[in-house]
């Protein structure tokens, strides 16, 4: 079906599947009506909570769909939606993203309420938050997208939003210079992924995820190299968005000239849907070439059929362990904590790269559940250091390691939760990064992929050293002042969210890992067999 007749053919009740993305691009643009026409002295006041709002009421209707679609006594559910002539799918798989990417919006937007109001560098209090609603509109357009277009203008959306944001700070130096390295970094990385695009579509002769797969295998015999151009370049573009090694010079850079609630955005809810968004990519049209599903026969496929899909998934996972070795071995130098939590983040987008890379086997049909697991820890573990580090950035006024000397004895409580953050973040138990890496690394092993497990332990061993001297700080050395830190309302109740939340997934484990298993279906969800 054509995309024009499509939009066309779309109903009052088609658009009602779409009520959590168009919740936040109207309630952006009321907040934008109303903070030109409210006096900024009474603005900003409103526009952070009301921004909150908007994702909460977006969350709930996200919440609705999951229980029509499995309904709380047992009874038979909504089947997946397909919208747009399939180019955007509401199933199972997707709404748990959405769940997990719209928790963090709000976690964010709600830590970032009163720091944002405090920072006389950001001029226009209203524009963060009418730039983070459509930003989060994006990361949803990701997480159910099943067309190259679709993906593409998610992907444009979020991206053009959080460039912007990144230089919010027209009053500083750096957030400029961050902003100027965002936009040529992030526009190189569109470029890579629009060239790969054109390719496949160029030979398969559609940008539907289900109509590639479909011709991926009679394509491949004819225009191998084409497709292995298109295929990579587009793998390229999105290490650029992850920051995965060699793609994440960018990464430190950004981070520390953006204020912290958008560096805490970038870490984890851009990142978190651009690996959604390969996830689906990935999964529906290539994990059809893998031998599993061509049989594993020589005389049935030909070479290039038989060796496309492992040589791409090769490469994701050598891209994987690049991460994690240079990410962690390039933050045991670091002594700011912005660029730090940047290359933490750098090996993380590894960790977060096997499951999506060894899941396509012929052992096993996927690592969704260890996937989501971990990036569910993920969120959670990084917001909650965000919301320290910008309180701690602000009365220290600066985001350097020693500023958290003696912090302990200024903020014992808020000390204690960044403790349990910071053992997720290295992977001690029982917190939910361990389970997480636990699930990760198992998987690898299972699938015969013990060079990749090996690093996952050694680099995470290494990370040790540079999370413990965050603890080290805290505890053992004195601070310059020895004034107490006061936590402002908004940003300790996130703190003690996601710490109680790391504290839970460590806990529980079994009950998270077991409903995203049975709750996502990879015929339904990723349309693998149709």
């Amino acid at each position: 079906m054509d995309q024009a007749q499509a939009l066309t053919g779309l109903t009052w009740n088609d658009a009602a599947y779409l009520l959590p993305e168009m919740t936040l691009v109207a309630m952006a643009i009321i907040i934008t009506l109303l903070d030109l026409a409210v006096p900024s002295r009474y603005s900003r006041s409103f526009t952070g909570w009301l921004s909150l709002a908007g994702v909460v009421l977006s969350l709930f209707f996200v919440v609705l769909q999951m229980i029509a679609m499995n309904p709380l006594d047992g009874s038979p559910g909504t089947e997946v939606v397909r919208l747009l002539g399939d180019s955007y799918r509401v199933d199972d798989l997707g709404n748990i993203l959405k769940i997990v990417l719209l928790t963090a919006s709000a976690l964010i937007i709600l830590m970032g309420i009163q720091s944002v109001n405090r920072d006389d560098a950001i001029a226009d209090k209203g524009e963060v938050y009418t730039l983070l609603l459509p930003a989060a509109a994006g990361a949803l357009i990701l997480s159910s997208t099943a067309d190259l277009i679709t993906l593409y203008v998610g992907l444009e959306l979020l991206s053009i939003s959080t460039y912007v944001l990144v230089g919010i700070r027209k009053r500083s130096v750096k957030s400029s210079e961050a902003a100027f390295k965002y936009v040529v970094l992030g526009g190189i990385s569109s470029a890579f992924i629009l060239f790969g695009m054109s390719y496949i579509y160029g030979v398969t002769g559609t940008t539907n995820f289900g109509g590639i797969a479909a011709a991926l295998g009679s394509a491949l015999t004819d225009y191998e190299a084409l497709l292995y151009l298109g295929f990579f370049f587009v793998l390229g573009g999105f290490a650029i968005k992850i920051a995965a090694a060699p793609f994440h010079a960018w990464a430190p850079d950004v981070y520390q000239g953006a204020p912290a609630p958008i560096t805490a955005f970038l870490a984890v809810v851009s990142k978190g849907a651009a690996l959604a968004a390969m996830l689906r990519l990935f999964h529906s049209t290539v994990l059809f070439q893998t031998e599993m599903f061509t049989g594993g026969k020589a005389s049935d496929v030909s070479d290039a059929v038989r060796n496309f899909g492992p040589d791409l998934f090769f490469a994701m996972k050598v891209l994987a362990a690049a991460a994690m070795i240079v990410g962690t071995t390039a933050a045991l130098r670091q002594r700011n904590l912005k660029r730090l939590m940047a290359l933490s983040g750098v090996a993380n987008a590894g960790y977060l790269l096997v499951p999506i890379a060894v899941g396509m086997t012929p052992l096993e049909t996927s690592n969704i559940g260890e996937f989501m697991f971990y990036l569910i820890a993920y969120v959670f573990m990084n917001i909650g250091v965000f919301a320290v580090l910008s309180v701690v950035g602000r009365s220290a006024g600066h985001d350097e390691l020693k500023g958290y000397a003696g912090l302990y004895y200024r903020a014992p409580w808020t000390a204690a939760a960044m403790i349990v953050l910071l053992l997720s973040l290295a992977g001690l138990p029982v917190s939910g990064g361990f389970f997480g890496k636990l699930f990760i690394l198992l998987s690898a092993a299972g699938h015969e992929d013990y060079w990749l497990a090996g690093i996952m332990i050694v680099t995470s061993v290494i990370s040790y050293y540079f999370y413990f001297s965050i603890i080290r700080q805290m505890f053992l050395r004195t601070g310059d002042a020895g004034e107490p830190i006061r936590m402002p309302v908004s940003a300790g109740l996130t703190l003690w969210i996601c710490a109680a939340a790391t504290l839970a997934l460590g806990l529980f484990p079994s009950p998270v890992m077991e409903w995203i298993q049975y709750t996502v279906s990879l015929p339904a969800d990723l349309f693998i067999f149709q």
